[in-house]
Formats: structure tokens, sequence, C-alpha cells
């Protein structure tokens, strides 16, 4: 790659200098003034960019730098292999933001005996290594490095004909052997702290050690964290050159990481993207469709649906004691996944089953088909095998707030107990003026026995966009982390399709097109006793069982149940990350 060096051997300041004192004899135009001032704001934007990313250098020294960058390429030329092989062992490099500084100890490595290089002026450099506002943490991950994507210096004889042109014409190419290798050993670093990477070097006696040019991941880690943050807040401040440019970066710095880090940061960067040029996901039927078989998917990877099936089955199950009768109102029907095993248990109560009667209620299909009638008649075959007395009716709503409690053939609460059952769907309301308080009202017009509510236990409805970004990017995050434990399939796949749409619509969308607008336990809290709910405490003996077969079913690795309040919150080490509650009619209503 050959340059011309010509182009660098003035500064740009120099240029302009001269330029200027040639010309302080003649009235300087207008739209010469204007040339100088769009060249000085360019520059500022170059050095904003090169900062957020990380680079400790000022555009201004860039032809510095790139002049550097060819003498380094030259002497990587001219140095026999033997010479490169400290580089693996004894060499301390600098960190390679620091471009003046690592290019001036690269050099000063390869040739010693030569006069050594001024630095460059210090750069201001506490957007890396000062107090950040920005504390979320790298998540542990290995690089992505293939053999064939690795490089070594060709070390490879030449006849001296021909060594003049090989070294003019030296060029990095891809290491055949593993004879030389090297491996990080560092932990995910906290936002403002400093990276450190130990090089080894595992060298084959009847072979010579040869050096690779390696990445750091964990700094790219950081550096991506940073430019996501730094892209969210362009964002918000309605810069949007500024936040393209990021965009870009992100896509770059993502793909040197590996695991949860990389896939969070595609995601999130696409949702970036799609803000940025206004290209908002599709929300119809298709979509809803899509959805609906992506959750399917998810609650075969993860505990997170089964936990809340689960649990929300136990709290019916205790409020449908001694009940004759008893009427299941879903409001997330879906695939009906949660009814089989509660109508196994009212199968094997003491006294005998009771009449179960369940009403689903969901979303029009794509292809206009009677899906909620397929998921009821699957269940009728299901509680005819088990000897369950079973009446089903589906209804079809485009949201919640449509329904109306006279549409629900209710029965006298002396002559059936009904329960209400929500799992992720409430949240969708919020987008929605009045939607929530309607369907609030709808359940005290019910009056069920039991409200049993799922919801992810994160807030992202706040009204400032960078302060939902940064929860988001937390609650995420932490959420494709425990994917990583499970097994590679299609399921897991789909899993983190599913959950890179939560986070499109969350990151791209505002005003109604947002409807993952999700709200921690005590904000649900509040909304329900303003509504006239009180609490209705999940029983020990749930937690208890919840936690059994969460330690069967996958190991006890990571999840972690807990109790608050009286309800349950499943989470991945110390981060709760799903709620169950359950809530009743307060007795002045």
């Amino acid at each position: 790659m050959k340059r011309d060096l010509h182009q660098f051997q003035c500064p740009p300041q120099s240029r302009l200098s001269n330029h200027v004192s040639s010309s302080s004899s003649l009235p300087v135009s207008k739209d010469k003034m204007m040339m100088v001032k769009e060249e000085e704001d360019g520059g500022n934007m170059d050095d904003e960019l090169l900062a957020v990313l990380g680079y400790k250098v000022r555009s201004s020294e860039m032809a510095e730098v790139a002049l550097k960058l060819e003498q380094l390429e030259t002497m990587m030329g001219n140095v026999q292999e033997d010479g490169l092989s400290q580089f693996a062992t004894d060499t301390v490099h600098y960190n390679p933001s620091e471009l003046c500084t690592w290019l001036d100890s690269m050099l000063s490595e390869l040739n010693p005996s030569s006069d050594p290089i001024l630095p460059s002026p210090e750069i201001n450099n506490s957007f890396l290594t000062g107090a950040s506002d920005y504390d979320l943490k790298v998540i542990p991950g290995n690089a992505i490095y293939r053999r064939s994507n690795q490089f070594a210096i060709d070390s490879s004889s030449s006849s001296s004909s021909n060594q003049t042109v090989n070294n003019q014409n030296k060029r990095l190419k891809p290491c055949s052997s593993p004879d030389s290798m090297i491996t990080t050993n560092s932990t995910a670093p906290q936002i403002g702290t400093t990276v450190t990477t130990t090089a080894t070097t595992t060298t084959a006696a009847a072979e010579s050690t040869r050096a690779v040019i390696l990445v750091d991941s964990q700094e790219n880690g950081v550096r991506l964290v940073h430019a996501l943050m730094a892209c969210a807040e362009a964002i918000q401040n309605n810069n949007l050159t500024i936040a393209e440019a990021l965009v870009k970066q992100i896509g770059f710095l993502a793909v040197s990481q590996a695991g949860a880090m990389r896939k969070v940061a595609t995601y999130f960067a696409e949702a970036l993207a799609r803000r940025i040029y206004r290209l908002s996901p599709p929300q119809n039927q298709i979509d809803h469709s899509i959805s609906d078989t992506l959750q399917m998917h998810f609650y075969e990877t993860c505990p997170y649906l089964k936990f809340a099936h689960f649990t929300a089955n136990q709290a019916i199950l205790e409020a449908f004691e001694g009940k004759k009768r008893v009427h299941v109102i879903d409001f997330s029907m879906n695939q009906g996944l949660q009814w089989p095993a509660l109508m196994q248990a009212l199968a094997v109560r003491e006294g005998g089953p009771p009449i179960f009667r369940l009403t689903g209620i969901g979303p029009p299909a794509a292809d206009n088909s009677d899906h909620l009638h397929e998921v009821g008649c699957k269940l009728a075959q299901f509680a005819e095998a088990i000897h369950v007395e079973f009446e089903y009716r589906g209804f079809v709503a485009n949201s919640l707030a449509d329904l109306d409690a006279s549409m629900l053939e209710l029965r006298p609460s002396e002559t059936e107990a009904v329960a209400v059952n929500s799992v992720f769907e409430l949240h969708k309301l919020l987008g929605r003026p009045g939607g929530i308080e309607k369907v609030l009202s709808v359940v005290k017009q019910i009056k069920p026995v039991i409200f049993t509510v799922v919801e992810q236990e994160s807030n992202h409805n706040g009204p400032v966009f960078l302060d939902r970004f940064t929860e988001s990017l937390h609650y995420y995050s932490t959420l494709f982390d425990s994917l990583e434990g499970a097994p590679n399939s299609q399921d897991k796949v789909m899993s983190e399709v599913y959950l890179g749409k939560q986070i499109c619509n969350l990151v791209a969308c505002e005003g109604p097109d947002r409807v993952e607008r999700h709200e921690t336990l005590s904000q649900w809290g509040n909304r329900f006793g303003s509504s006239g709910f009180a609490p209705a405490h999940i029983g020990s003996d749930t937690f208890k069982l919840a936690s059994m077969l969460l330690a069967h079913n996958n190991g006890g690795q990571g999840y972690r149940v807990e109790e608050n309040n009286g309800c349950l919150m499943l989470g991945w080490h110390t981060r709760p990350l799903i709620t169950t509650s359950a809530w009743k009619l307060s007795a002045a209503h």
C-alpha cells in the first residue's frame, strides 16, 4: 500500500499559516473566511468523534500519524523474523488508542538506535479514564479470532536479488500454523478503568516463534459501550450527524466481540439506525403472528415464561381452592401454553376437579384464520384425556382496551369463581391514552377472586430517551447473557430474535407505535393501588416450589428466585428480570 508522502510533509496548521501570511497584504474575501471557519468546525467535529470512540489523537495530528505509520510499515518490512519475536514476550505495548505514543513505542522497538521521535502533545483523555456517567460493565466474552483471520509477519526467505522489491512490497499474510498464538487474560472492566492484557506465547520446539498482531477485545468492548451511549445522547440532542457516524462505528466495534456482547450491540445498533433514518419497524397482524411464534421458541429456550406460568398458576390454584366452578380470563392467550399444567393440577385436586371455563383473548391472525379456536380445540382434547369438564371461548381483539365486561358472559360470583391472568400484556397499554385505566376498570367489573400479573422488572417508560436507552441496555445485556448458557439451537436463535424485536420497538419507535413500555413492580403497585386493588401475597410454598423446579430444570446456574413483598422475581445473578404479582379488589371496593 504505497502512500503519497508529499501530502504529509506540511501539517495543516503550516499550510493555513502560510496562506494567511502570503495574503496578509491583500483584503481577505468573505468566502475565504467562511472556508477557513468551515475547516475549523469540521476539525472540531472530527476531534469529538475521535474522542468518543476512544482514540486519543486530534484530527490535526493525523498527518503526523500517517507518516509514522508509513515509517513503521517500512521498518517491519526490513526487520528479520527473529527480530520481531520479542513482541510476544518482552515488549511492553502501550494502549493502541493512544496512536502517537503507541507508534513511537513501536518505532523505538524496531529501531532503538534511531533518534527518538518527539511525542505529540498530550491529549485530554478524561472521556475514557476519568469519572464517567456510564457505569455499564462489558459482558465477559472471548473475542472472535479465527485462525484464518490471524496475521503474522511473512518470514519466508528470498533471494538477495529480490530483497529490495520484497522490502517495498512486504505484506501481512494469514498465519498458516498454530505454532504461535496470543491469548488475552483479563476480566470484564468497569467503564473508566484501565484495561490490561497479558500476552503468552506457545512455541513448538521444532519451529521458530511467529508474532501475531491481535486487537484487545476487552478494550473494544469498553469503546463499544461508550459509542452506544454517545450515539443515544447525540440522538436525544438531535445531533443526527454525530449519531450517524457513531452508529456506523458501533457495527465495526461489535464485530470484535463474541457472545452476548456482540448480539446485544448489533440489535441496539439496528434500532438506533432505524431511529436516525426514521425507519420504524412494522406493527401489523403479520408481525403479531411472528411474535407469537417467536415467543414459543423463547418458552423452550429459557425459564422465564415457564416461571411466569408456574407462579401464576399456583396463585390461581390456591384462589380456586374448594370452588366447584372456576373461570379463567386470559389476556395473553397466544398458544395456550400456560393452561395444561393448571388443568392437570385441578384434575388431581382433593374432592375432584371443578368445571373449568377458559376465555382466551388474543390479536387477529394474519391470514384471518380462527387461531384461538384451534388452540381451544387442542385444550379441549387435553381436558377430555384427563377427565376435566371444560368450556372454552375465544375473543379476537386488536387491544385489550377494546374489551367490555358485558362481552365475557360473566356469571354470579356465588356460582363461579373468576381469575384474570395477564403475562407480558399490560405494559402495551401504556402508550394508548386511557388504555390501562380502561382495562383495570373492566377487571374491577369482573370482580375476580385473584388477578395475576407478570411483567418485565425494568423501567422502560420514562420521558427521557437517554434514560430509557441506558436502562434497556442494562436490562437486555443481562437477558442475552443469561441465554448464553442455553444449548445452541433454532430455539435459541429465535429467542434472540424475539428479544431483538423488543429492543427495536423500544429504541426506534415513539408514540402509540412504542408498545414495549415496561415498568417496575413499584410502579405497577402504584397503578393498581390507585385503581382499587390490593396485593394478594403469593404463598411461600410457591416460592419454594419455583426455586426447586428452577434448580432441577436449569441446574441452578445463574438464575435466582427472590421474594419481594409477596411477589416473586426471577433474575440472572443479582438482577431481577421478571416479576409475578397477584392482586385482589380492596375492601373498599
